[in-house]
């Protein structure tokens, strides 16, 4: 889609200049979180919200289908750390069809910075598994309002280490963009998670692999994407000069890019409660069959006669699934 941003090569110098950002610059630190889908983002950020670090975060959450799971999974952590709410932008990709909702979320927020009611130390961006990170990061430039109270702190791409390979190597229509190559190009930080799915020469040549799209980024192995807090927030690792000799065209905002149509989402809700058994044996049969297909399977389910929700999640043919806190009165 067209973006409705102009920049004039004065602009874009500017642009340059204020990404050298110094150990002075006061602007809230943004940390944006990508990698395919089923890579481990929300893992990864669940964790970031448990920690005991004392930093007051704002969550932007964007999801690929039309439910939101990732907002009932993250929202009782997300109190634990601020009294913030999960912002979340759901149905659509946040490099695109929903990059206007992230300005005004971001624009909301500086305002409440400025008249004193808000104090943050950061926000994480979670996009969508199917979203280019480039577009993201570029509104931290061509935005005045954002980029005045903003920097973009870094872009951590989580890969599944297991599936990453056949992600890179899908083969795209004319025109359109591979998402996964683009998620790893952008990384200012490579977490390299799942490496307890896969051997050791299998690590070896998936890291290989990956320097050969990005050799700035470093590369930190991980399983259920369990990293230090400090490796993933306030890092300082979005360079905007390097960002530019790689792609020239960053900054131009009058481009257009094509998401693989063939790529959907199917949400199903539905009240009352289900037979674990049961559902379990649909799950298994559906991945069985279909499992090289389905690439993020998620969800939240009331079993029969159990208070405790029910969270599953599958990548491709790999399914788990455990109960988690009790249903709220008004859940």
């Amino acid at each position: 889609c067209t973006q409705p941003y102009t920049r004039t090569r004065a602009s874009i110098q500017e642009a340059r200049s204020e990404s050298m950002a110094d150990n002075d610059d006061r602007r809230v630190p943004v940390t944006v979180l990508t990698g395919f889908l089923g890579s481990g983002k929300t893992t990864l950020l669940n964790h970031i919200l448990t920690a005991t670090h004392g930093k007051k975060l704002a969550v932007i959450e964007n999801e690929f289908g039309e439910v939101g799971i990732d907002d009932a999974l993250l929202s009782k952590n997300t109190k634990m750390q601020t009294d913030e709410e999960i912002i979340e932008m759901m149905n659509g990709c946040i490099c695109c069809t929903v990059r206007q909702d992230l300005v005004k979320v971001l624009t909301k927020l500086a305002k409440r910075i400025k008249a004193g009611t808000l104090k943050l130390d950061g926000i994480v961006i979670e996009t969508t598994g199917m979203a280019d990170p480039a577009p993201v990061a570029q509104t931290f430039f061509v935005d005045d309002t954002v980029k005045s109270f903003a920097r973009l702190d870094g872009i951590v791409t989580l890969i599944d280490a297991k599936h990453i390979e056949q992600h890179l190597d899908e083969e795209k229509q004319e025109g359109v963009e591979n998402e996964a190559v683009e998620q790893v190009a952008f990384a200012d930080r490579m977490l390299l998670n799942k490496t307890d799915l896969v051997s050791e020469s299998d690590l070896e040549r998936v890291e290989a692999r990956l320097r050969s799209i990005n050799k700035f980024a470093p590369i930190q192995r991980c399983q259920q994407s369990k990293v230090s807090v400090d490796s993933v927030l306030d890092i300082r690792g979005f360079d905007l000069k390097r960002t530019l000799e790689m792609d020239p065209e960053f900054l131009n905002t009058d481009g257009e890019h094509e998401h693989d149509q063939t790529v959907t989402s199917l949400s199903i809700t539905q009240p009352g409660s289900v037979d674990l058994d049961m559902v379990e044996q649909w799950v298994s049969k559906i991945l069985q069959t279909k499992g090289n297909d389905i690439f993020r399977m998620k969800g939240v389910l009331s079993i029969s006669h159990a208070d405790e929700k029910f969270v599953y999640q599958a990548v491709h043919m790999i399914f788990s699934g455990s109960f988690a806190e009790p249903w709220g009165a008004q859940e």
